[in-house]
Order: C-alpha cells, then sequence, then structure tokens
C-alpha cells in the first residue's frame, strides 16, 4: 500500500508521488546541487492538512521536510524516501492598512507578499530575490535591502501560526507561547511548521529611489572604499549593498563590459524619491561606470532586481560571515580573493548593517547579531557539474581569506551542512543555543524536524 493513498480522508491539500505528471516539478529546488526523490509531497492547504501530514509521517516512520519557497541553500526544503510537508498553497493574505499590520500564509513568496503589501505603500523586509519564499527567510535569517530602514524581518514578527510535532496547532506571540515565538525569531523550522506570519508593517514605497550601477572590476578597490565612507555617514533610509561579480550578457550593457569582471552597487532609498536624488548623487556620480540605472521606481522592481542573476535550478554553495569593519585591509584581501575569473553567476555581495539593524532588542529572538557593521555572502554558482569543485572552492577559500576581518558567525540559513554543529552553536552563542535546546525538548524531542540547520534535543547525544 503507497504512502500516497493511506493520508487521512479529510486532507484537502494535493498529494504528489513517484509516477504522477507533476512529481518533478512538484520535487524541483532552487538550488540544482539537490536532487532529491520524496516518497510522497503533501501540498497542504491549512493549518489541519499539516497535522495530517505528521501524523501520516508518524504512523509510516517518515522522515519530514518541510518546504515554504524550496529555497534552502543545503537542501533541506526536501528529502530522499521522506515526506514533504509543501506550505507552498498556503498564499492567504490579510491586511490592517490602519492598523499597518497583516497576516500571511507560508506559501508566500516575497515577490507575492511585496505586491499585496505594497498596494497599500507598506513593506517588511524581505530578502534580495524574489522567489524566495517568506518562511525560510523570516525564520533562519531576515535580512534585505532596507534592513537599515525596517530591521531583520523576524523584528517585524507579531505573531506566528504553528503546527508543532505533536500536531498541535499554537498560536505564539509576546503574550501567548512567548518561548516558542522567541525561538522561531531565528531557530528556523526546529519547533514545528509555521503556517501563518503576522507582521508589523512599515510605510515603504511604492515609488522609491533606487537602481543599480555597474562599474568595470579595476574599479573595485577605489569603490568600495568611497561605498563605505558614504555609508558610514549616510541616513537610516539608505539600503543596498556592492557586489563583486561578473557582467551579465545583457542587452542593456555595452558590448564590451558583457561577461567581463565588475563591481556592482544596488541602491536604495526608502524615504522621499526626491530627497533620496539628492542623498544617492555621490554615489550616482562617481567614476565612470559600465551603465547607471538609478531612478524613481516601484519597490517591486528593486525586490526583483537580482532575480535573473539567481535562475531557478542553479546549483548554489554559499559562505557568509559578519565583519566588523570593512577595512582597507579586508577590502583588497576581497578583491584579490575574487580577481580570478569565475563561472558566471557566482560572485561576493557585501551589504552595510546599522541603523534599525544595530538597534534590534537582541533579547526578544534567537538569532544572534553581532555588533558588526557589514554582512558579506559568498556565493558560488554553476550549471555545468564540471564547475562545482572548483566553485565550492573558491567559496571555501575566500571565507578563509576574510577571517581576519569577520566575527566568525552567521544566521543559521547561510551555514552548510558541511560546517558542523560548531560553527551553528557559535553562531547562536552559548546562550542562545543552550535555550534552544531546551525548547527543541520542550517542542520536538524526538526530532521531527532534523531537516534544518538543526538543535537536536539534549537527549540526542545519548
Amino acid at each position: 500500500m503507497s504512502t500516497q493513498t493511506t493520508l487521512h480522508p479529510t486532507f484537502a491539500g494535493e498529494l504528489v508521488a513517484p509516477g504522477d505528471p507533476d512529481y518533478d516539478t512538484a520535487r524541483a529546488l532552487y538550488n540544482g546541487a539537490h536532487d532529491k526523490r520524496p516518497a510522497v509531497i503533501a501540498r497542504c492547504t491549512s493549518a489541519r492538512d499539516v497535522q495530517l501530514a505528521l501524523a501520516h509521517a508518524r504512523e509510516h516512520e517518515l522522515v519530514v521536510a518541510v518546504r515554504g519557497g524550496g529555497h534552502s541553500i543545503p537542501g533541506h526544503s526536501s528529502c530522499d524516501d521522506g515526506l514533504v510537508i509543501d506550505t507552498g498553497p498556503m498564499k492567504s493574505v490579510g491586511i490592517d492598512v490602519d492598523g499597518r499590520t497583516g497576516r500571511f500564509g507560508a506559501g508566500l513568496t516575497w515577490g507575492e507578499f511585496d505586491a499585496a503589501t505594497q498596494a497599500h505603500g507598506l513593506a517588511v523586509t524581505g530578502g534580495r530575490v524574489s522567489h524566495t519564499g517568506i518562511a525560510g527567510l523570516t525564520l533562519g535569517s531576515g535580512s534585505g535591502w532596507i534592513e537599515r530602514t525596517c530591521g531583520i524581518t523576524c523584528d517585524s514578527l507579531i505573531s506566528v501560526e504553528v503546527v508543532t510535532a505533536d500536531g498541535c496547532v499554537l498560536r505564539a506571540g509576546a503574550d501567548e507561547n512567548a518561548d516558542l515565538f522567541w525561538g522561531v525569531k531565528g531557530g528556523g523550522g526546529n519547533f514545528g511548521v509555521v503556517t501563518e506570519f503576522e507582521f508589523r508593517l512599515h510605510p515603504v514605497g511604492p515609488i522609491v529611489y533606487a537602481g543599480m550601477i555597474l562599474h568595470p572590476r579595476s574599479a573595485a578597490p577605489a569603490l568600495l572604499r568611497f561605498y563605505r565612507d558614504f555609508v558610514d555617514r549616510a541616513p537610516d533610509e539608505v539600503g543596498g549593498g556592492v557586489a563583486l561579480m561578473t557582467a551579465p550578457p545583457a542587452d542593456f550593457l555595452p558590448e564590451a563590459a558583457r561577461g567581463k569582471p565588475a563591481v556592482g552597487l544596488v541602491l536604495v532609498y526608502t524615504g522621499d524619491p526626491g530627497l533620496g536624488e539628492s542623498v544617492l548623487r555621490p554615489l550616482v556620480e562617481w567614476g565612470e561606470p559600465w551603465l547607471t540605472a538609478v531612478q524613481p521606481m516601484p519597490y517591486v522592481a528593486v525586490q526583483q532586481l537580482l532575480d535573473d542573476a539567481h535562475p531557478w535550478g542553479v546549483c548554489d554553495y554559499s559562505k557568509a560571515d559578519y565583519l566588523h569593519e570593512l577595512t582597507d585591509e579586508a577590502i583588497d584581501a576581497m578583491v584579490e580573493a575574487t580577481a580570478e575569473p569565475r563561472a558566471p553567476f557566482s560572485g561576493l555581495n557585501v551589504c552595510p548593517l546599522g541603523g534599525a539593524v544595530a538597534r534590534a532588542d537582541r533579547g526578544t529572538m534567537s538569532l544572534e547579531i553581532p555588533d558588526a557593521g557589514w554582512f558579506y555572502m559568498c556565493e558560488a554558482m554553476w550549471w555545468d557539474p564540471a564547475d562545482a569543485e572548483a566553485e565550492i572552492a573558491w567559496a571555501r577559500s575566500l571565507r578563509e581569506a576574510l577571517l581576519p576581518w569577520t566575527v566568525d558567525k552567521a544566521p543559521p540559513n547561510f551555514i552548510g551542512a558541511d560546517e558542523g554543529q560548531a560553527r551553528l552553536r557559535a553562531s547562536y552563542g552559548p546562550d542562545k543555543f543552550g535555550r534552544l535546546v531546551a525548547l527543541k525538548d520542550a517542542y520536538d524531542p524526538d526530532n521531527v524536524f532534523a531537516l534544518n540547520q538543526n538543535i537536536p534535543p539534549s537527549h540526542a547525544g545519548e
């Protein structure tokens, strides 16, 4: 008897199993490096569907994976021969415009979330690629272009609806199941399946002054220094980042620039667009860029600027860390580490923190945000399997090269399976990690939710 046909008859979602016409589409992940073949994918429409899927997994002793947008770089969104709880169909939206709050289904992508909130000129910090799911990013990272204005994503959380390992449906917030609420704000999917998020929304857009600038790579040492000094004096409304990357083979670029090593800026000003033009002018007018495309534009378009650089199905391996400061020595190390040509989508992204990120009340969340001025993400990306070894080795060597200037911590979403428990523990710190283990003991003592940057229950080593 197949695992597909034995699910409870009141399950209202869709079941997809091997042999079904859309099985390969349903199991595909953003990161093409992972080719998992689950026994069944339960595309859930409600918390009740999640309860039934979990009960089925327990009955048949199936490994459980939880999928929102399917963007998990380590591939935790799926599994071989187990059950995938796919919250993708949960796309409910309920916005209180006057109160600037909203409740959102866990299956939304940031593109869908932004489209709904920007209809009212509201936003939450939401990543840098619009097809990322809101659930995974909120629970285990929370970074994005507007974090200096609005803070990291989970700092805007009011409450969540979560289905725990024993099938209970709980509402967790500051005044209800507060311990669980603290845990999901940075603890990833360790404590249950979040099916709904309630956010405090911020006035941003719908038009912001923003865009991209692309310079030849030879400009990188001077531009990074100029950008650093500019951001040090900039108001919180200034967001964005700088990337050492390869210029895309795009028609909007001069032919001589296409496919060449480049340094790019993404600029966002979340306040009045007219004021943004004057605030960002020093960056817009600096140097002799290949491309300057900075203007009043929809915030939803800003959120899509890097979509083409993160195509669905590309292979992706990442390293990340916080930088105490972006010193001249760190800049030189970055430029040197990215000097050799790479696969077309590989690159190093460096983003300024400060502002609302620095003011966050760290005690209200399990995510550990160090006192650091910058954050970097090195993404090694490739299509050709023959490039995998070299790109992964490059990402690892870049992290080693930058260690003298880093905090040696990362948000859990950016900690790979090959980095082990030590880096995860260090990134939370001993106090928060100990508290997370206690929560795991309370809400998931059997480690049903183990496919994640895992917080093992205290008895796991026995």
